[in-house]
């Protein structure tokens, strides 16, 4: 059931909305509890679908630049590439006629595993009450609950995700050895075959480098390669430009540097996005575009949030 609710303190100015997601997942996860099941993201679509204006991104940036959005103007994103944008969220997204954009990671597909995802499993995976990563200089972390398991996946990621990419991919292979979980599933991030159905359904790809570094971390000429590299592969792939990238991580200031916005334009991507809170107005830099991540299960909730998001509360 579609679901309308009143937008009293919605900005009369023009505003564009940009959500981020990464999964949708199969079922509920507890030690992914910012991930909706199905039903949490139906219910989160069909509202948007009776509430917002929901356009592909390149067209929302385009009218956001000669002033031409509609009221309550919103965008899809999904970040890094996982299979189940395809498997699971596509068919809600086609029921509801919602475009989307999918940021991809191209070192990722086919059987590839993002750091963090290697983490939790791991940690999910692991018997016993304790981790002991002392040899990894990582500590000891609690894992008898759920909420335990959480602080230490919590922990363990704060501490490797700024890493260099092969520094990060070591520390993580050594928590995942450390724990002793044997093989972690290989299907989670999209193939080459599902990124070109993803295409074919309608659905824009957008670059998010290589590697998913942390730009920062990184010096300019592996920052502009890792921003290269990635738009040339999706492109050998999906037979199509890629105009839209998206900053891994995406906070301004801490995971990219403003040097880092003219390696966007000048690897050719047309607009880019930020983690950045807010929206899009008119003036604002194409190229640094905010988004937001919608949290909680009731539309109520959900209408409250992007509200206070709209005014910049």
């Amino acid at each position: 059931m579609i679901e309308k609710l009143p937008f009293l303190a919605w900005p009369r100015r023009q505003t564009l909305t940009t959500l981020i997601f990464h999964r949708v997942l199969p079922a509920v996860d507890p030690l992914r509890p910012g991930e909706p099941d199905p039903a949490r993201f139906e219910r989160l679509m069909s509202f948007l679908a009776e509430n917002f204006a929901v356009l592909p991104l390149p067209e929302a940036v385009e009218r956001l630049a000669r002033g031409a959005l509609p009221r309550r103007a919103c965008c899809i994103t999904f970040d890094d590439g996982y299979a189940d944008n395809l498997t699971v969220a596509l068919p809600i997204l086609e029921k509801y006629r919602l475009p989307a954009t999918v940021f991809v990671a191209t070192g990722y597909l086919d059987g590839g595993r993002m750091f963090n995802d290697a983490v939790i499993d791991a940690i999910a995976r692991t018997r016993g009450n304790a981790l002991d990563l002392r040899e990894l200089d990582l500590g000891v972390h609690p894992l008898g609950t759920v909420e335990a398991k959480l602080a230490a996946i919590s922990a363990l990621l704060d501490r490797i995700k700024f890493s260099p990419p092969a520094l990060r991919d070591e520390q993580v292979s050594a928590i995942v050895a450390a724990t002793a979980c044997g093989p972690l599933a290989a299907d989670i991030m999209l193939t080459t075959a599902q990124l070109k159905e993803l295409a074919g359904r309608g659905v824009e790809i957008g670059g998010h480098t290589v590697s998913h570094a942390i730009l920062t971390a990184l010096d300019d000429g592996e920052a502009f390669a890792e921003i290269t590299q990635g738009k040339r592969r999706l492109e050998a792939i999906i037979g199509r430009p890629v105009s839209s990238f998206a900053y891994p991580n995406g906070k301004p200031g801490r995971d990219y540097a403003p040097r880092h916005v003219p390696m966007a334009q000048a690897a050719g991507f047309a607009r880019a996005v930020s983690t950045a809170h807010g929206v899009g107005t008119a003036g604002c830099d194409i190229f640094q575009l905010p988004r937001f991540t919608p949290w909680g299960r009731a539309p109520l909730a959900w209408a409250t949030r992007l509200q206070r998001n709209a005014r910049g509360g």
